[in-house]
Formats: C-alpha cells, structure tokens, sequence
C-alpha cells in the first residue's frame, strides 16, 4: 500500500495538472449558473456578506459563517453604482435578512444577474482550492496517476460543481476541513513553530467558515489521542514530550495555541467589537430575539448565554451559533414521499446514495476491495503505518457522519459535501495501483488502467449529460434527474434556480392568452425574469400582494418543493379532517368572490356569522386548494420539467373540476386515473 514514486513526474508538472483540473472545475461551475436564478440563500449570504463589509454591522444573517460571506461580497465593495437599502425601514430595524436582501437585490435599481455573477464567481475560488488540494494530497499518498484518478473524480462530480457555482457556505467549509484536519495532523507530527502557526491559522479560519466546524473539537480530540499513544514522543519546537505527564502539557498547548487563534480569527471577523450592530447606524435588534433563540433545552444555551453575559465571544457570531443549534432542533423535512420534523437516521445514507454518481460509487468499491486484497499481502506493521497517515481523514470522514446520522436537520444532501474529499481520495488508490501494476506485470497494470480510464469516462459523461443542472442530479439507481422530486427536495433538488429556464419555456411554449399560474420556491423575483402569472403560494412572498384566485385552465409551474407541500402547515397525506374543511370553505366561494370584487359577502352569508375573519378564512382556504392540487399533480406526469426543479401541468377543466370541485372519492378517483397513464417523465429544459 506504498504510492509509487510521487517524484517520478517532475512537481511543476504534477502543479500544473493540478491547477488546469481546478480551474476547469471553477469555470464549468460558474459557466453552468450563467443563466440560474438566485437560490434561496444567496440573498442572504451576499447581502449579509455586503452589510459586514462596507458598514461593519452583523446583524444580517450571522449564522452562516462570515468568512463565506465576506468573502463573496468582497467584489461588490469597490462598485460605486450599488445602491443600498435605507436604514429607516422596520426590516433593518428587526434584522429581517431575507426582506432586506430582497430591498437590496431588487428595488434599488442594482442588477441582481451581476450581483450573483461576481459573487458566484468568489465561491468558485473554494471549489478551485478545494480540487486542487484533493489533487495534491493524493499525489503524496498514491502518486501522480492516483492524484488523477481523485482529481478528476472531484472536479467533476456534480455534488461538487453545484455548491461551487452557487454563492453559500457549503463549499468554504469543506475545504476549510479537510485544510484543518490535514495541517492539525501535520503540526502533531512536525514540531515545527511554524507548522503549528499554520495549523492555528487554518483552525481560525475554519471556524467563521460556517457553524458546522464546531466539529473540529472532537476531530483534533481523536487525532490527538492518536498521536499520544504513539511511542515517538511529540515535539514542539526543540523540546520532546516523553513521559505521560509531559504529553499531556503537550496537549494542552497544542489545543490551548489552536484555541487563540480560533478566538482572534472570530473576533476579527466580527471587526473585533462585541456588538452585532454598528453604534454609528440606526440601532436595532434580532429576529428573533435572544430570549427566543435560547428557547431550545441543553446546556448549550445556557453556555451561549453565559458567553454573551461575559462578552467572551462577538454578540453576531454567539447569536448566529444559537441560531444554527435551534433550527438544529427540528425543521420540516421530506424524504420519500414522506414528511417529517425531527428527521430520520436514513436520510443522509439515502440522500448519499441517491445523489452520488455510480461512477464513483464503483471507482470507491475498487478501491475498498483493492486495499483489501493489498491489506493481505502487506506486513500488519505496514498496515499500521498507512493507516496511521491516513488518520485525519478517517477521523474527518467517521465524526462527520456520526454527526450526520444523529442530526434532525435533514434539509439537504449538501451537508455532507465536507465528507466527499475523503471519497474522492480513496479512490486514488486505483491511479496508483495501476501504475504500480504497470511495474509489476505490463499486461494486469494494462488491465487495470482501462478499467479506470473507462470509470474516469463514466463519470466525464456523468457531468456531461446532466450540465447546465449540477444541483438537481440523480443517479440512476432511483430514476435520475426526473424522479429526484420523487424523494428529496429542497436544497437537494429545488433551491429557486430554475426561473429563466421556465422564462424561456413559457415563451416558447405558451398558447396565445393562456393563463400561467406559478407556485415558486426560492428567493428569486419571478417578475424579474419576465414571467407574468397568478401567483400560488410561495416560499417568500415578500411585497407581494397576492389577489384572491381560482383556478382555471392553462399552464401550472410548481416547483419541487411547493408540490410536495414541505414548507406548508399541511403537509402528509390528504386527511378526512382536512377534507371537511375544505368542502365547509367551499360553500364560502360566493363570499370570496365578492371580496375579491371589493364588495361584502351576500346578507345570506353574513347572517348569523359575526366577527366571521372572510381573509382569514380565504386564506385557509387557497392553501387547502393548493395543497389539494398538489395531491393531484404529484399522481399526474408533468408535462415538461424545467431543469428538473420546477414541474409544468398543462391542465384542462375537467382535470381542475376531478381535483378541486369533487369528493374526497372523486380526488381519488382522479389520482388513479392520472397515475395510469403511464407516460415517461419528460427530460428537463434546457
């Protein structure tokens, strides 16, 4: 299990092979997201990057790492021509990032396209890095043919290419892990100062990356502990730590060095001020405040609160990490056709299996059983030593999928992106393998490394045939792209990306006069893109007035996420309770009407109903139709996907009139009826 000869191709050459996958990587990313539409965090991380850099505040969006933040922001700073929202308004008051973001991108006068090129382009940077350093390192556990193998598996996994092009955290905290678990392990067997100054450095760095990289505490915890039981007593600087006492006060100031550096970088980050809100802007507080963002049990709250009471850390970043832990606790999910809050343990083991290409599925099982069958035939000592250099990730890899399995955060398959570095470095082994085998006997190295050129090929074509729509790629183990709203949504699939794509389609598709209807899931501003309709339920509906409507036919564009009704107070299965309601605020359709007109409901519907709320009932009312649509639809195949993300329906009256204006037995009738149709589901637009 020994690399080849890694100095066998000269290092400049190797850098440069290196530096062309990275930067192929970061241009195919941001070239597929030319024409994507905000996702729904973008408007957060860029204005909250933006606010933190040209007015010193952090109260916008302090739970999503301010490094990222900053970061993408940075190219918007030197631009005069950005106009930003008054401070006199009741969302900069209350810190309501999503509302402000929206002022910012889109009633200013900026240009939202260019605000999201620039910064998606920053992002791409931590991609670039990210293939890079995958390269590198496999070069010195397999050699240069390895590090091609794991370069290109990485550079070209869609999982990879989809977080790089958009502009969120995800990306920058994966490569600030693998950086920090790499350079701790270095400094716990370099006892050079400068060593530990850089492992420091990049501990720092990778705590404002994003919340996540808490978990570097019981990573550098397990790699310590590993070092400490080797007989080599650690070094720092000149002076051995030999006997148990003496390793222990090692530990302690390897932890206690990385533990400054950690609190100067968050402080830095945060302008060195404790106060989230810049005394010289019009003051303001958090939404939600302190007291409801601790409102979650544990020790940890009472811990964040303590370090706020004793200033030990910024207020933003301490609000920020409450805020991570409390939404940690429980948020509405959906896996399967099936609809949760506190998550389940096979979310991310299906979110992996469903979104990783089987082209690096196969090239990871290679590996695993390469390894195996060289395991047999090494000394147990060797195996000891390769085992021992590969500790930081096996640490990386284990505690994070501890992590993952025991979250109830199950939102999205992008949260174990910092875990797929160490995959694609496994399967370097192939690369070396071959080479290796090359040596031994020219005719199995020849064997071996056509079988990896055409696993290389798969995954090439793998990225190929699902670009320009890297987010919303699905194996196709369970259907591939077209059936992905079939089992995870959201950031998975459906982040609000997708509206010039459906700009496009409706003008190429849309009958003379035919009336549109949009059900949206993003932070993106369909009006924006040109697309005129009635507007259904939306994630963000932000100034929005959106006039009473009934459904009629013609075109209906829902995206994933509305259709499976995740983010909707009725989510599940169409019950006999919601069923009664509904039917019982049908008969009100006249008054609504009415209302709708501007007129009162008829004396009739008045009679014997006072204080009878007419809104409040209209809007029970158009979320019981939607979600009784959806019912529909999700037994319908679409008529046209785009980008897989968002599902077009043309519908007839008489399919409005089988879902919304029969029974319970007549919408069930209409599902089945749908369901036999039997038709394929479309490829995506393009």
């Amino acid at each position: 299990m020994n690399p080849p000869s890694a100095r066998a191709v000269p290092f400049s050459l190797a850098l440069g092979l290196g530096l062309l996958l990275a930067l192929g990587h970061a241009l195919l990313a941001t070239r597929a997201m030319r024409e994507k539409s905000t996702t729904a965090d973008e408007l957060l991380h860029v204005t909250g990057g933006y606010t933190f850099n040209q007015w010193h505040d952090y109260r916008m969006h302090p739970e999503n790492g301010a490094l990222p933040q900053r970061w993408v922001a940075l190219p918007l700073g030197g631009d005069p021509q950005l106009r930003y929202p008054d401070f006199n308004t009741p969302s900069w008051r209350t810190s309501d990032a999503s509302m402000f973001g929206y002022m910012f991108f889109y009633r200013q006068g900026n240009d939202p396209g260019r605000l999201l090129a620039r910064a998606r382009a920053m992002n791409a940077w931590f991609g670039a890095a990210t293939t890079l350093l995958v390269f590198l390192w496999a070069r010195r556990l397999w050699g240069v043919a390895g590090a091609v193998v794991s370069g290109v598996l990485c550079a070209l996994c869609p999982t990879m290419l989809a977080h790089s092009g958009v502009a969120t955290s995800d990306m920058c905290v994966t490569l600030f892990l693998l950086l920090a678990v790499g350079a701790y392990w270095w400094h716990l067997n370099d006892g050079r100062l400068r060593v530990l100054l850089a492992s420091a450095i990049l501990f720092g760095l990778a705590a404002v990356a994003k919340h996540t990289s808490v978990l570097l505490l019981p990573m550098a915890a397990a790699m310590l502990l590993v070092r400490l039981f080797q007989p080599a007593p650690p070094q720092l600087g000149r002076r051995a730590f030999g006997s148990a006492a003496a390793r222990c006060g090692y530990a302690a100031l390897s932890l206690g060095a990385h533990g400054a550096f950690v609190g100067l970088c968050i402080w830095g980050f945060f302008g060195f001020r404790f106060s989230a809100f810049n005394p010289a802007l019009p003051p303001g507080g958090f939404s939600p405040s302190w007291t409801e963002i601790l409102s979650f049990d544990g020790g940890l709250a009472r811990l964040i609160a303590w370090c706020r009471d004793w200033r030990l850390l910024p207020e933003g970043y301490l609000y920020g990490f409450a805020h991570v832990l409390r939404g940690a606790s429980g948020r509405a999910s959906f896996l399967d056709g099936d609809h949760g809050f506190h998550g389940w343990v096979a979310f991310f083991p299906k979110a992996f299996l469903y979104k990783t290409p089987p082209s690096l599925l196969v090239a990871l099982l290679g590996a695993v059983l390469l390894a195996g069958l060289q395991g047999r035939a090494v000394r147990a000592g060797q195996l000891r030593a390769w085992l021992y250099r590969a500790t930081p990730l096996i640490v990386l890899f284990v505690v994070y999928w501890i992590f993952a399995l025991t979250s109830r955060l199950n939102i999205g398959h992008r949260h174990l992106l910092p875990t797929y570095p160490v995959l694609y470095l496994c399967c370097g082994l192939l690369g070396g393998a071959a080479v290796a085998g090359w040596r031994q006997c020219w005719r199995d190295g020849l064997v071996l490394a056509a079988l990896v050129a055409a696993l290389l090929g798969w995954h090439v074509r793998t990225a190929a045939g699902i670009y320009p729509h890297f987010l919303a790629y699905f194996s196709p183990l369970v259907g591939g792209p077209a059936e992905g709203y079939r089992h995870l949504v959201d950031s998975s699939l459906d982040w609000g990306q997708d509206l010039p794509g459906l700009k496009r389609w409706l003008d190429g598709h849309r009958r003379t006069g035919e009336p549109v209807h949009v059900a949206y899931f993003g932070s993106g501003l369909p009006e924006y893109y040109g697309i005129e309709a009635t507007f259904m339920p939306t994630l963000h509906p932000f100034e929005r007035v959106r006039p009473m409507y009934w459904p009629a036919p013609g075109l209906y564009a829902v995206s994933a996420t509305m259709l499976q009704n995740v983010y909707l107070g009725l989510r599940g299965p169409w019950t006999a309770a919601n069923e009664r309601r509904y039917q019982q605020l049908r008969r009100d359709e006249p008054g609504f009407r009415a209302l709708s007109r501007h007129q009162a409901p008829p004396p009739e519907m008045l009679a014997g109903r006072p204080g009878y709320d007419w809104y409040y009932a209209w809007a029970a009312f158009e979320q019981l139709r939607f979600v009784r649509l959806c019912h529909y639809l999700r037994a319908r195949p679409p008529d046209a996907m785009i980008g897989y993300s968002i599902l077009v329906y043309r519908l007839t009256q008489e399919e409005i009139d089988r879902a919304l204006h029969g029974s319970m037995a007549d919408l069930s009738d209409a599902m089945e009826r749908a369901a036999g149709r039997g038709e394929a589901a479309p490829g995506a637009a393009r």
